[in-house]
C-alpha cells in the first residue's frame, strides 16, 4: 500500500512538472539569457542560430582617449569613423577603424568667445562630416563644420506653435539631405520640432496619438467640472529617439505600449512603416514584470535595403526587421558577460558590424555577423534589389541553418512568385503561414493551369453538352414512343 502510494506521488509530481513546463516554457525560453531564438506565426518563442556575436569591448581607455563618463550616443561615417558623445566629460571623441582616438573636441569658438558644451545628450554627423550636438545643458544645437569650426547655434525658437513656458531641452538631433533639422526635445508631446537650414523653427511633424482608457472616458463623460480637473490628463507619450534614412525618412522609436513604438515619417508627418509581418515591430512579444516589464526602446538604426535595428532597454536586446516588419533576428541581453549590457542607450551600424553603446559601464560593444546572420542579409538584399535568384539562393540556406525560420519560406516563396513560378511559390507560402501571399500565388497558379489546359477543358465541356443533349433527345424519343404504343 505504502509503495502504491509512493508512485502515486511520484506520477502526480511528473504530471505537474509537464503541465508546468508546457505553460511556461515558451516564456521561459524568451526571458533566459540566452539570445538565439526568434518567434514564430503564432507568437512562440523558437530556438535560432546566432546571427551576431560579439567580437570586440571598446572603453575610452582602450582608445587613448581617457574613461568614457556617461555617454549618451554613437555617430558612424561612411569611412568608419566613430564618434562618441561623451557626456560626462562634456566633449565627443572621433575614433578611427582601429578604434583608436584620433580627435576631441570639448570646445570651439563661436563670435569670437570660447564655448564649450554642457550635459550634450545627441550628436549627428552628415555626410559632409558636419556635426550638430544637442547641447541639453546650455539648451541649443551647436552646428560645427567638418573642422569643428561653428557654423551655427539653435537656441529656444520663438513661435505661435509654442506655449509661453516652453522651455528648450533638444536631447536628439538629425538632419537630412536637404539640411533640414529635426530635434527631439524633452517634455515636448506634439513630435519632433523642424528647423530650416537657416535654423528657424518651422512647424512639429508627427505626433504620437492619445490613447484614452474607455472606462477613465465615460468617468469624465459624466463628472463636472471640477472633478475632470482633478483626473489624469492625457496627453501624446514621447519619443525616445530618431533617426533618418538615405531617402530622408525619419524612423523614431516612443514609449507607446499599447500603440505602435515604432515609425517612420514621411515629411508630412504620417506614418507610413510597413507592419505586412506575423505581428507588429515591437521587440519582444513575451515578456514578465520580473524581467522588467514590457519592452522599452531606446534607440533605432537604419542600415541599407530598408534594414533597420531596434534596442530595448529593459532587457538589452537588438531587434532587427526588414522593411516589411518582418522580425530577422534578436540578440544581446542584460548582464556581465561579452555581449551583455548594464544601461544600453545607443546602437549604430558600421558596414554589417552593429555597435552599442553602454551608458553606465562607458563601453562600446562590436558585434559581427555568423556565417547565419551574413546568409540571411544577404538574402534581404537581394529581393530588396530585385536579384530574385541570388534571393531564393540565399534564403534556402538560411532555412538549412535555421528550419524555424518562417519568413524565409516567404523570402523563397516572393522570389518564386516574382519569376512565374506560381506552384512552387503557393507551396512555400503555405510553409510560412502567410495566407494572403499564398491566395494570391494560388489564384495565379489556378489561372495558369486553365490557361494552359483550356483547349482540353473546353472541349471536355462540349463533349459532355453534347452527351447531354443526345441523353436527352434519346429520353424524349423513347418516350414519345411510349406514347405512341399506347
Amino acid at each position: 500500500m505504502v509503495a502504491r502510494i509512493k508512485k502515486l506521488r511520484t506520477g502526480l509530481l511528473a504530471l505537474c512538472c509537464l503541465v508546468s513546463l508546457g505553460l511556461g516554457g515558451e516564456l521561459a525560453l524568451a526571458e533566459s539569457a540566452a539570445p538565439s531564438y526568434n518567434y514564430s506565426y503564432w507568437g512562440n518563442a523558437v530556438a535560432a542560430p546566432s546571427a551576431y556575436e560579439a567580437t570586440t569591448l571598446i572603453t575610452g581607455a582602450s582608445s587613448g582617449a581617457g574613461p568614457f563618463n556617461n555617454p549618451q550616443d554613437i555617430q558612424v561615417t561612411a569611412d568608419k569613423q566613430i564618434y562618441v558623445l561623451d557626456s560626462g566629460n562634456n566633449r565627443f571623441v572621433i575614433l578611427d577603424q582601429d578604434y583608436k582616438s584620433v580627435k576631441t573636441v570639448n570646445a570651439f569658438q563661436f563670435k569670437g568667445k570660447a564655448e564649450k558644451f554642457n550635459n550634450p545628450q545627441g550628436i549627428y554627423v552628415t555626410q559632409q562630416k558636419e556635426v550638430y550636438v544637442a547641447d541639453t545643458g546650455n539648451k541649443r544645437i551647436v552646428h560645427l563644420d567638418s573642422d569643428f569650426k561653428a557654423v551655427g547655434i539653435i537656441e529656444a525658437p520663438k513661435s505661435e506653435l509654442l506655449q509661453a513656458n516652453f522651455e528648450f531641452q533638444p536631447v536628439r538631433v538629425a538632419v537630412d539631405k536637404a539640411d533640414r533639422i529635426y530635434v527631439m526635445s524633452a517634455g515636448v508631446f506634439d513630435g519632433f520640432m523642424e528647423f530650416g537650414a537657416d535654423g528657424v523653427f518651422k512647424s512639429f511633424i508627427g505626433a504620437n496619438r492619445v490613447h484614452v482608457d474607455a472606462v477613465e472616458y465615460f468617468w469624465k463623460s459624466i463628472s463636472t467640472k471640477a472633478q475632470r480637473e482633478q483626473m489624469v490628463m492625457y496627453t501624446p507619450t514621447e519619443f525616445t529617439n530618431l533617426d533618418i534614412n538615405d531617402e530622408g525618412f525619419l524612423y523614431a522609436t516612443n514609449g507607446d505600449d499599447y500603440g505602435d513604438p515604432i515609425k517612420k515619417l514621411n515629411a508630412q508627418g504620417a506614418d507610413i512603416l510597413r507592419r505586412e509581418g506575423y505581428y507588429k515591430p515591437s521587440g519582444d512579444l513575451l515578456y514578465s514584470t520580473r524581467s522588467g516589464g514590457a519592452p522599452r526602446l531606446v534607440d533605432i538604426d537604419v542600415s541599407d535595403s530598408e534594414i533597420y535595428a531596434v534596442l530595448d532597454a529593459s532587457r538589452g536586446r537588438v531587434f532587427t526587421y526588414n522593411g516589411d516588419g518582418y522580425l530577422l533576428y534578436i540578440f544581446g541581453g542584460i548582464g556581465n558577460r561579452l555581449g551583455e549590457f548594464n544601461t544600453p542607450v545607443a546602437i549604430e551600424h558600421s558596414g554589417d558590424d552593429i555597435l552599442v553603446l553602454d551608458q553606465a559601464l562607458g563601453e562600446i560593444t562590436v558585434f559581427q555577423t555568423t556565417e547565419y546572420g551574413r546568409t540571411l542579409n544577404s538574402a534581404v538584399r537581394s529581393y530588396y534589389n530585385g536579384d530574385e535568384e541570388m534571393a531564393s539562393q540565399q534564403f534556402s540556406k538560411v532555412v538549412n541553418l535555421n528550419a524555424n525560420m518562417e519568413y524565409a519560406y516567404a523570402g523563397i516563396g516572393k522570389a518564386y512568385l516574382r519569376q512565374g513560378e506560381y506552384k512552387e511559390s503557393a507551396e512555400y507560402f503555405e510553409r510560412s503561414m502567410d495566407r494572403t501571399n499564398y491566395s494570391k500565388a494560388f489564384l495565379l497558379y489556378r489561372k495558369e493551369v486553365l490557361r494552359g489546359h483550356f483547349s482540353t477543358i473546353m472541349t471536355a465541356l462540349i463533349a459532355l453538352v453534347a452527351l447531354w443533349l443526345g441523353l436527352r433527345m434519346y429520353r424524349k424519343m423513347k418516350a414519345r414512343k411510349k406514347v405512341e404504343l399506347h
